[in-house]
């Protein structure tokens, strides 16, 4: 039987997908990425402690096995194609086939936890730049989204916009809050109202509720507008026709955009106060990163003693966003990994490239993950997996 701790989410596989959520909301991952839980039944119960990796191989499998695990939060999916079969056949097959036999949930966020406010992305930008109130040595900037998550509600999807007489417009408000308009966030009956003239000539046959037909008509009237979502929207338009009181009531409606949420989304662009080499930068991701090698390509006329100030950072492999760092004018772009020719291309387009290695730039943020989960689900042990590593060496 699961147990509930005090922040609401229960010891459950389910309660492990809620606490992801509230970390790294799947809603923010990118259209082509495999999310979510992929193994496990959501209502059964964390009796074990939950494994973090970056990668699901078989020997962190093995591990989280033997700790006698309930649950693997791999942050890369490990699920990628569709599977036709689970035999053995596959490393991917076995990995699937032996979590299910063990019981052992899986769970992926991917993308969801780059672009999450204060998620791997941010995690990694710190050390090339923090805000001025997070400071210890003075490093400044200015850190946003390279490409901001476009944000939605579902109840502000559509916009109605109703032109009445002043003395109805009271009563249509409500109608169609009641029919769902109005709705922003925890508020309702929302809307806002202008005044105008509007006119109308009524051909015959028709019965003005405001003036006679036959003449053209000016009448003061206010402009009432609603967000909507657009499952209410039907509803929200019969209930308009029922209680305004034109025979043919003037509306418009209107699709809105989604709002671009500035600290969320693909990658960051950094604008520093105090400008730095690709060096200097360089040294601060390696001992960020704990590793001993960086490796960095610059275009021509920059070198070594160039300063840069605009920066673009993406975790992982980053090379698809290289054209949107040049967009946004940035001098430099942090990844873990690029082929060769993307790099070459970047350097082409004025853009200096630092590397530092795919799972690098990621694997440091997992006992950050740990300690948040933890204050998410006390009662569960959170453990970071010692059988996953960088798959490449370096000789010394």
């Amino acid at each position: 039987m699961s147990t509930q701790n005090q922040t609401g989410f229960p010891q459950t596989v389910d309660g492990l997908v809620r606490a992801m959520d509230a970390i790294a909301p799947l809603s923010a991952a990118e259209d082509w990425d495999r999310v979510g839980l992929h193994v496990g039944d959501p209502a059964r119960d964390l009796a074990g402690p939950v494994l973090l990796t970056i990668d699901l191989t078989e020997r962190v499998l093995d591990e989280a096995i033997g700790s006698r695990a309930s649950a693997i939060v791999a942050y890369h999916p490990p699920i990628w194609k569709p599977l036709d079969r689970i035999t053995a056949a596959t490393a991917t097959e076995r990995i699937v086939r032996g979590a299910i036999e063990a019981g052992i949930a899986v769970y992926s966020p991917h993308t969801a936890l780059d672009a999450a406010a204060d998620g791997v992305t941010d995690w990694l930008a710190e050390c090339v730049a923090r805000k001025a109130n997070e400071s210890t040595d003075g490093m400044t900037a200015d850190v946003r989204a390279l490409v901001p998550l476009p944000v939605q509600e579902t109840s502000q999807r559509m916009k109605l916009v109703i032109f009445a007489p002043r003395n109805s417009v009271d009563q249509i408000r409500g109608a169609l809050a009641t029919a769902g308009a109005g709705q922003i966030g925890a508020y309702e009956v929302c809307s806002f109202a202008s005044k105008g003239t509007g006119t109308y000539f009524g051909t015959e046959g028709t019965d003005p509720a405001v003036g006679e037909s036959g003449k053209l008509e000016e009448v003061e009237e206010v402009r009432l507008e609603m967000v909507c979502s657009k499952s209410a929207l039907p509803l929200a338009i019969e209930t308009l026709r029922q209680f305004h009181p034109y025979e043919e009531p003037a509306f418009d409606v209107y699709e809105l955009e989604p709002k671009p949420a500035r600290a969320r989304g693909t990658g960051r662009r950094l604008v520093l106060d105090q400008p730095a080499t690709i060096p200097q930068i360089g040294e601060r991701l390696r001992a960020h990163l704990g590793v001993t090698r960086i490796k960095y390509a610059m275009p021509e006329g920059m070198d070594e003693k160039t300063k840069v100030r605009r920066i673009a950072l993406v975790p992982g492999s980053g090379g698809d966003l290289v054209g949107t760092a040049v967009e946004e004018n940035c001098e430099l772009f942090v990844t873990g990994e690029m082929t060769h020719h993307a790099v070459i291309g970047a350097n082409a387009q004025g853009l200096a490239v630092l590397l530092a290695g795919h799972t690098n730039t990621e694997r440091g943020f997992l006992p950050r993950l740990a300690d948040r989960l933890g204050a998410l689900m006390p009662g569960v042990a959170f453990e970071i997996s010692k059988a996953d590593a960088d798959p490449l060496l370096v000789l010394s």
